[in-house]
This record gives structure tokens, C-alpha cells and sequence, in this order.
């Protein structure tokens, strides 16, 4: 063992714990059982078996108020290994559960045996016909697919709220619709066709020409089963008339019956009821979509009302008009809202009784637009709006960021109403829906039953489409509890049924907790018809048994999972998983999801028990460690919660008092520190990387993995001695150059100035000449000790530059110029909390800008761009969207190059200071994708503004990266 080896007891919750009755028994500590886990590591190889307790748990919970813990987690790559699953499943009498994102909200990712997770190996997107259509893997986000194809001018007709981390195989396989997609641009109408493995292994392709005659040699009792179904409903004049009044407003209740009625051959049959069957029939291998025209030209307005009912009066008169989207949201979500960043706080005022509607048009053109508009004022005027808080302007506008900020406040519905309930309760969100002429009326019967079963009352939805959401909160550990929520779903359901004859799930399918409710809805011969459908498909009852079909009237009081209160910056987490694709470790080992999933475990168990042990044995590395620690899960977060700084939290908790005494000493004689490790760098290219690379190696072995850096051939020559000469005298702002950049040279290919030299070059040439200080050296932004949750070197370093920074700029009158975008992050937000009050009040005075910011907005309108480059790659940092700062570093980009390309897949590159150093399995896995992107093709120029990804990317893509103010300096450069 290391001789600094963490022990794993140091991150051990000590609160006072009694065991939860959902807790994972001791039995289970061990992982997956013999022979289950040794057949499939045969069958599959032991890379794609998952059987630690942890990776159990860990895929126990989702989105939905369920939790199941399953056997095994297997990770297949291909449709071979799929089928070889499968096989497996039928001869040993096991069930099979696919889940990709784990965004469902009603436990259909969930099971309690083979758990197959299909999000990793399954993306990619091709694009067919120009745009016209496009081909891809389930995997893939919606949000992904919609990146690419907006280079088209297209996009996909299902929008769910959860398009950031939802995937397309589990859109397909919920029939998920959105915002806009109503009953005529969901998966069920834009699917062209479909590759899916059903339960006996057999693969259909539906665009096959010969899908037909295949799949009539391959399963010929399947082919019959299905044709006998369609004659029967066919036959069935009034069932038949049913199944069409069903589908005239949205629902996934159960199975498509109507694939019946529009398919002529099983092929297309199957094509029909593989959408919204919730892995259930197969799994979906391959989408091939129609899509949509993407129009550009937007209207919105987001208009108050004095009610939940008068706004649900007003839908109609808007749906006329010809909106595409008209979104309610009543007066507990906007006040709710105000925990997402941009939403205006006087939110929070609210009257209880408001209302609001989002509406949006959307137009090709300039004349459409117009048109749009003015039917839209047409209907406002016969409004009575109000305007309860002064940030209320019930007007359309045209203004992207504006309409992009009402859209981010009403997608974060579920998260940001459920992030602000009571702690330690469950969130069910429920979904129905109603003939949109009805609306109104159902508004205020939900409101009374609410009120009724002593639930606070949150509704919002996509009232075009007479389709409305809701939340519940309620302590699963409280029987009563669980009581009240049984009693408020049996007349929940009863209302819509019989007095709205609506659908118990119009988008989010019908899951664990509406199956037992099935037959009330579809009556008897239809439900019977499904079951049915199911024995002919699935006759073994292999995929997903519980989820659609159940015959339990209270399957869905089974497995409510508790919410133990855990450390208060994850405790809000309802578990969404819409952190899950900005996080740079979620291919290798743990998301911000899990990690708090797994936190939670450990509140659920008894303390020193054999499960609460085996998971602080794993939960070092898999969640502290390889943590980036980027807090891009933050921003996608719409509650805001920063596991990113958890893990933080976490690494100083693991620290001796001695390893903080080290790391504030180092902070204390940085001058010194930065100096030698500069010689350093200077000395390696002297002694050679393999050397180097094995010294370090076995240092890491004797010490510890997560305090020795390995050297990286990649790292880049040192940097010179001295800085640039400047003057204060007549400068228009401090320059101050990153520690990274005083100790690290640029590229070894490149030929010019170093970064220092560019910034100061090119200030002077836009006539803005900047002042580099003689005394940074020894000075730093602190991110160092900040990022491995050194607290004191933190402090020490914390205080200095921000004392440093007030002298230098006179007390804040000129700006601080930043040359590495993390390290504006870090003297700019990150020290804050670390300071002094008397330094926290010279902070406040400081204008620290990131040099990217400086050269957009400053430099370039004074530049004469005297040549360019012919095409740029952009990688966009983590620390420049925590900023943002992305579109400057795309100004200063398309100023140098003819073509600047930002990758669909540009994310996080993990490098982190030296934490691509410490786990440089963590970069390579965080940058595979946009690393696979940018070498599909070349580039003249690899462009980025921070040193240490810049080494990253070098690494991750063998290009040299180098920062874009270097290529700003040749482009203008006489």
C-alpha cells in the first residue's frame, strides 16, 4: 500500500444513523453472486460486467421515485453482445432491463436482475438526405442529435425538457414527445425506421426491403400471433373506433394498439409498437428519423395571469394563432424557478395564485414572423394580464437571450420545484392528459384534489396540447405517508379517467407507478390485447417484466425509495441525471449523479456495516478522485448543485493535519516553489521522458497516485525566465500571466512569441498596452490548493493575489487581466468564500477580466487583421462556460481563421491543473469523443486559452494546441 494511502473511514458519514428499511442487506455486500457473475464475465469478457456492490447501487436509482437494486450491470458493446445476453437470459430463466440515460420518471429504467446499460458504446448520429433524415444509435443525447443537425437547418420532432441528458433510445422507447411535438411530431409519427433485437435474439431492420420475409423465416409463430391480433381489432368496429379517440390527444398508457390498425405487415406492425414499449418488445439498436425544418425566427412571451384557470382559458385563443409551444406554469413553480440561475428574483413574490403562459412562434422568414406577431397581439389584447412583480413585461421579443432564459426557467420544472422540497422526501411526477378544450376545467380539479390529500400544489405543462404535470412530495420511510399518496392516486386516476376520459400518461409512459391502473383506463379487451401482444413477442417474459403489465393493484407502492438527507450542497438532488453527459468521468467511473446516489446508500445503512464498508472502500477512487472537479455539473444542474465541490469537500476531509501544514507551507514560499519547478521542466529535456515517466511511476507507487504527478511526454518545454518589459506608466490595464504560463512554454513545434510576448504585442498594437508587475512571481489564483481541498494553502494563497491584485490595479481602477481562463475563474469567484472580510471588500473593487474577454471586446475592434489562417478548431474550457466566455473565444477564433469549428462533442477535458497527471485514465476517457471528432479530419490551427488543457488536448489528439491570443498576435502581426 502507498505511504500516504487515504483511509477510506475518513469520508465514513457521522451523523447518527438507524437502518432504512430499503437499505442494501448485508447479504449483498459481496456484489453479484456465483455462478451469475462468472458466466457473464465469461460470456462477455470482465470489462463489460459490473458486479461491485457499488456499481449496483449506483444503478439502482433514476429519475423516478423507484429503486431497484439489480444483480449484475453489464455494459455490451455491440448487437453480438446484446444477443449473446439474451441467449443467456433464456436458457438460464433470468429477466433483462435496458437503461441508457436513467431520465424515465416512472421506474421503467429499473430491474431487479440483468441490468443492461446501453448509453455507453451506443452513440453517434449520421446525416442522410441533407438533413432530411438522419440514422442514430440509442446512446445519443437529444441535445447531441439536435447539434448536428442544426448545421442543416433541421432538428427532431420530440423536445423533452430532459434533451440535455435523455437519450434517443429512450425517447423511442417512451414515445417521449415535449414542448412541441404534440400527437404529430413524436416518435410515433417522425420515425422512418427502426433497428431493434427482439427477445429471441432475432435482429429487424424495417428498412430492409426483405425485413418481412426474414423475420417470417426467422419467427414465423411471432409473424402469425401478430397478423391474428390485427384481424381481431380490425374486426372490432367499436374497439377499433377506441383505439382512435385514444390517440386523437397524447398517450403512452401502455402498448400502441394502433400500430395495428396503420401497419399491413408484422414488420411494419412491430415498427409501430417498438415505440413507447418501454423496452419491453427489444431492444432499439438504430433510429433512423424524418426531421423537421428548424425555423429560426422566434416570437415568445411569457404572459401572467391572475389564475391557473384563466390562464388554461387563454390556450386555445393562442393555439388558433398558430403557436407552436404554449407552456403553463403555475405560481409555485415560477416562484420555485428562482433557484435557477438568470430567472429575476422578484419571482419569488409572487402571489400563489399566479399563472403564466409561454408562448412561442416560430416562422422561416421575416414576413411569417411578422404574421405571427400580429395575431399574437391580436389575442393579447383580449387578455387580462397582470404584472405582480416589476420584472414582469407581458411582451413578446424577439431577443435570444431573453427567450432562452423563460424556456430554462420552465424546463427546470421537475428539478427546481422537487430541488426545493422538504429534505428527505420522495418526488413523484405525475403526467396526464386531457382534450385541450377541457383544460381549464382540469386545472381546477387537480388544484382541489391536491388540496384535498394535503399535497402542495405544483402543476405545469404543455397546455397546447391539453397535456399537464405535477409533482408530489411525500416521505416514502412514513407508511401514512405512503397511505396518502396510494389514496390521491386512486382518485387522481379515477378523475381522469371517467370524468375527463383523458390519458393517465401522455408523454412519460406508463412505468412502475401507472401500470396497476392500466385497465381502468383502456378497459378490459384492450388491456387483454396487450397482454397478448406481449406473450406473442416476449413469450418467455425475458425484457422488463412489472414495467407496462402488471396485475399487482399495488405494484406501485413497491420499491419508493427513500431520501436520506445527505451533505447539504447534494442534498436537493432529485437524482435527474442531467449532470450525468458534461461529466468528464462518466465513461470511466462514477457521474454526479452517482456519486451522491452512492452517499445516500451510506445514510441508509447502519454504520460499520459490511455494504456501508465495501462502498468507502471503492468510493475514493471512483468518486473522489476521478473527479475533474470542473463543476459542469453545475451549470447543467438546473438547481445548481456542485458535486464538483463536494468532492472537493471530500479531499480535505481525507487530509492529515500535516498534509495541510505541507500544502500551506508551499503556498507560503510559492516564489520559490514556481522557480524550482520551472528548472525543473527545463532540466527534462535534458534527462528524457521515458526516464521521467518511470521515475514518477514508481514515486506514485511508494506515496500515493492522487499527490505525485506522472510526467506526461506531452508536457511542454519551460517557460522564459523573465516576462516581457512593460510599463505602468500610460497602461491600460494589468496583465497578469498565469503561474502555468510563467512555468510552462508554449508548443515545441511553435514558432513566435510565447503567450506573454502575444498579449503584450497585440495590446499594444490595438493601442490598450498593458502592465505586467515585477512581483508575480510567487503569486498564484489559488486553484491549486483549491482543486485537491487544501483549505489552508487556500487561504493563504487566496489572500495574497487578491491583496496583490488591489495594489496593482490602484485599488481596482484599471482591469486585471487574466491570461488562463481557470485561473479567471479562480481569483474571480473561487476565492471569495476564502478571504478575509476586510480582503473580501478590496475584492469587490477588483475588475478581473479573462484575457479572451480583453481581446474580443477591447483588442479586436482596434486590430487590422492582416492575415488568416484557413481553418481552427476551437476547445471551449470548462472555465470559460462557468464565465462565459465561449463566444469570445469564437470572436477572436473566426477573426484568425476562414473556418472555425467548435466539436459537437467539445466538453470537459479533465486535465484539471495536474489532475490529467494524477489519473491521466480520467483525461483520455473524458476526451475520447471530441478527440475521435476533431482527428476525423485536419485543421490548420488547434486553438483553446488555457495551457493545461491545451496539454490535454495535445495529448488526447496528438495536435499541438496553443492559445488563440498567440494566433491573434500573427494574424495582426505587421
Amino acid at each position: 500500500m502507498p505511504l500516504l494511502e487515504p483511509k477510506p473511514e475518513a469520508l465514513r458519514p457521522g451523523a447518527a444513523r438507524s437502518a432504512s428499511h430499503d437499505r442494501v442487506l448485508d447479504g449483498r455486500a459481496a456484489g453479484t453472486p456465483e455462478p451469475l457473475r462468472g458466466e457473464l464475465t465469461a460470456l462477455l469478457g470482465p470489462e463489460k460486467v459490473l458486479w461491485k456492490v457499488s456499481d449496483l447501487v449506483k444503478y439502482a436509482s433514476d429519475a423516478s421515485p423507484y429503486r431497484f437494486v439489480p444483480q449484475v450491470v453489464v455494459v455490451p458493446e455491440d448487437i453480438d453482445d446484446i444477443s449473446a445476453i439474451l441467449s443467456y437470459a433464456h436458457g438460464k430463466d433470468r429477466e433483462v432491463v435496458f437503461r441508457a440515460a436513467g431520465t424515465s420518471l416512472n421506474g421503467q429504467a429499473q430491474g431487479e436482475d440483468i441490468l443492461v446499460d446501453v448509453r455507453h458504446h451506443w452513440t453517434g448520429i449520421e446525416v442522410l438526405d441533407d438533413g432530411a433524415q438522419a440514422r442514430i444509435r440509442p446512446g445519443t443525447t437529444v441535445m447531441r442529435a439536435n447539434a448536428t443537425l442544426a448545421r442543416y437547418g433541421r432538428l427532431l420532432g420530440p423536445d423533452p425538457a430532459s434533451a440535455i441528458a435523455c437519450t434517443i433510445g429512450g425517447v423511442v422507447a417512451n414515445n417521449a414527445s415535449g414542448m412541441t411535438a404534440g400527437t404529430t411530431r413524436n416518435s410515433y409519427r417522425t420515425v422512418s425506421s427502426l433497428t431493434f433485437v427482439l427477445p429471441s435474439g432475432t435482429v429487424v431492420d424495417t428498412a430492409d426491403p426483405a425485413a418481412d420475409e426474414l423475420l417470417a423465416h426467422a419467427e414465423p409463430r411471432l409473424c402469425e400471433g401478430l397478423l391474428t391480433l390485427k384481424a381481431e381489432i380490425e374486426a372490432d368496429a367499436e374497439l377499433t373506433a377506441r383505439i382512435r379517440a385514444k390517440y386523437e390527444i397524447k398517450n403512452t398508457n401502455g402498448y400502441r394498439l394502433d400500430a395495428f390498425l396503420d401497419g399491413s405487415t408484422p414488420v411494419q406492425i412491430l415498427r409501430g409498437l417498438m415505440v413507447g414499449s418501454e423496452g419491453t418488445f427489444g431492444f432499439i439498436s438504430e433510429v433512423v428519423f424524418d426531421t423537421l425544418p428548424l425555423d429560426r425566427r422566434i416570437s415568445s412571451a411569457l404572459l401572467f395571469f391572475p389564475s391557473l384557470t384563466a390562464a388554461a382559458a387563454a390556450v386555445p385563443r393562442f393555439n388558433e394563432a398558430g403557436a407552436i409551444a404554449v407552456e403553463l406554469m403555475d405560481g409555485n413553480t415560477l416562484r420555485a424557478s428562482v433557484s435557477v440561475q438568470g430567472v429575476p428574483a422578484d419571482w419569488a413574490e409572487l402571489p400563489k395564485e399566479t399563472a403564466a403562459l409561454l408562448v412561442e412562434f416560430r416562422a422561416p422568414d421575416e414576413p411569417g414572423q411578422e404574421a405571427y406577431e400580429g395575431a399574437a397581439a391580436a389575442v393579447v389584447k383580449g387578455l387580462d394580464l397582470v404584472a405582480p412583480v416589476a420584472s414582469v413585461t407581458n411582451e413578446f421579443t424577439r431577443e435570444t437571450k431573453v427567450i432562452s432564459g423563460y424556456w430554462k426557467a420552465r424546463k427546470a420544472f421537475v428539478t427546481a420545484v422537487g430541488g426545493s422540497r422538504p429534505s428527505g422526501t420522495t418526488l413523484i411526477t405525475e403526467d396526464f392528459a386531457v382534450p385541450p378544450s377541457q383544460l381549464a376545467d382540469a386545472c381546477e380539479s387537480l388544484l382541489r384534489l391536491q388540496a384535498e390529500h394535503g399535497f402542495d400544489a405544483a402543476v405545469a405543462g404543455h397546455a397546447a396540447h391539453g397535456n399537464l404535470h405535477f409533482l408530489l412530495a411525500f416521505d416514502a420511510a412514513k407508511p401514512s405517508d405512503v397511505d396518502r399518496y396510494a389514496a390521491f392516486m386512486d382518485d387522481f386516476c379515477r378523475l381522469t379517467v371517467e370524468h375527463f376520459d383523458g390519458s393517465l400518461k401522455a408523454e412519460h409512459a406508463t412505468g412502475r407507478n401507472i401500470a396497476p391502473f392500466l385497465e381502468l383506463e383502456w378497459g378490459p379487451k384492450a388491456t387483454e390485447l396487450m397482454w397478448r401482444t406481449k406473450r406473442v413477442i416476449d413469450p418467455d417474459g425475458v425484457l422488463a417484466p412489472r414495467i407496462v403489465l402488471d396485475r399487482d393493484p399495488k405494484a406501485h407502492l413497491r420499491g419508493l425509495k427513500t431520501i436520506p438527507e445527505v451533505e447539504l450542497i447534494a442534498d436537493p438532488c432529485i437524482e435527474c441525471g442531467f449532470c450525468e453527459p458534461t461529466c468528464p468521468s462518466e465513461d470511466l467511473t462514477t457521474t454526479p449523479r452517482q456519486r451522491i446516489v452512492l452517499r445516500r446508500e451510506m445514510m441508509r445503512q447502519p454504520n460499520g456495516s459490511p455494504v456501508e464498508t465495501e462502498l468507502l472502500d471503492a468510493y475514493g477512487y471512483d468518486a473522489v478522485d476521478t473527479c475533474a472537479g470542473d463543476s459542469t455539473c453545475k451549470l447543467a444542474c438546473p438547481v445548481g448543485i456542485d458535486t464538483g465541490a463536494m468532492m472537493k469537500d471530500f479531499r480535505h476531509q481525507r487530509h492529515s493535519p500535516r498534509e495541510e501544514r505541507i500544502a500551506a507551507l508551499t503556498a507560503k514560499n510559492f516564489k520559490a516553489v514556481e522557480a524550482s519547478a520551472r528548472l525543473a521542466v527545463a532540466a527534462a529535456d535534458r534527462i528524457g521522458d521515458r526516464l521521467l515517466e518511470t521515475v514518477t511511476g514508481l514515486a506514485r507507487k511508494a506515496v500515493r497516485p492522487d499527490l505525485v504527478p506522472e510526467w506526461l511526454p506531452e508536457i511542454p518545454g519551460a517557460a522564459a525566465r523573465k516576462l516581457p518589459r512593460t510599463s505602468r506608466v500610460g497602461a491600460s490595464a494589468v496583465y497578469y500571466p498565469a503561474c502555468v504560463n510563467r512555468i510552462f512554454g508554449g508548443p515545441d513545434g511553435h514558432r513566435g512569441p510565447s503567450l506573454p510576448q502575444a498579449v503584450v504585442a497585440v495590446s499594444a498594437r490595438a493601442g490598450k498596452p498593458v502592465w505586467i508587475p515585477e512581483d508575480v512571481a510567487g503569486t498564484c489564483c489559488a486553484t491549486i490548493w483549491h482543486s485537491k481541498g487544501y483549505d489552508e494553502g487556500n487561504v493563504v494563497m487566496a489572500n495574497r493575489i487578491v491583496e496583490a491584485a488591489w495594489g496593482w490595479t490602484a485599488g481596482g481602477r484599471l482591469p486585471l487581466v487574466v491570461d488562463a481562463s481557470s485561473c479567471t475563474l479562480g481569483i474571480a469567484h473561487e476565492v471569495v468564500p476564502y478571504l478575509t472580510d476586510e480582503n473580501r471588500e478590496l475584492h469587490r473593487e477588483l475588475s478581473i477580466v479573462d484575457s479572451l474577454v480583453w481581446a474580443a471586446d477591447e483588442l479586436l475592434p482596434e486590430l487590422t487583421i492582416l492575415r488568416k489562417t484557413g481553418s481552427a478548431v476551437l476547445h471551449p474550457t470548462c472555465s470559460m462556460q462557468h464565465l462565459g466566455d465561449v463566444e469570445q473565444l469564437r470572436a477572436v477564433a473566426e477573426a484568425c481563421a476562414e473556418e472555425v469549428v467548435v466539436p459537437d462533442d467539445a466538453g470537459c477535458c479533465a486535465f484539471a491543473g495536474d489532475r490529467g497527471m494524477l489519473h491521466k485514465e480520467l483525461t483520455a476517457s473524458a476526451t475520447a469523443k471530441e478527440a475521435a471528432e476533431v482527428n476525423s479530419r485536419e485543421y490548420d490551427a488547434y486553438l483553446s486559452a488555457n495551457r493545461m488543457c491545451e496539454i490535454g488536448m495535445d495529448r488526447a489528439t496528438g495536435r499541438e494546441y496553443h492559445s488563440v491570443l498567440m494566433e491573434l498576435e500573427r494574424a495582426t502581426r505587421p
